[in-house]
């Protein structure tokens, strides 16, 4: 490896570009593994509205995501204020 080429993979522009492709293959990944490793139509047209269904079912799969955590995190509040309320309940009480 030369010294031109060690500097420039050393650069902190060279490690975010490496960073970024690493998440555009799991994103590719991602697709593959939804069925979308073929695309069954024919010509420009058809493949850049194959390649536009699979965009906005990969955003509909995370956004889906995202409401389920805040699903969980919700229901998690609320189970620990019952339980906070319940406990002062217990206290008074006795």
């Amino acid at each position: 490896m030369s010294r031109k080429d060690k500097e420039r993979e050393t650069s902190p522009e060279f490690g975010r570009g490496r960073k970024q492709h690493s998440a555009v293959e799991s994103a590719i990944n991602a697709l593959e593994n939804h069925g979308l490793d073929r695309c069954p139509d024919r010509g420009e047209r058809g493949f850049r509205r194959y390649v536009s269904m699979a965009i906005l079912g990969r955003n509909l799969q995370k956004l889906g995501a995202v409401l389920q955590a805040k699903e969980r995190e919700y229901e998690k509040r609320s189970r620990s204020i019952r339980d906070a309320l319940a406990r002062k309940c217990v206290v008074q009480a006795a």
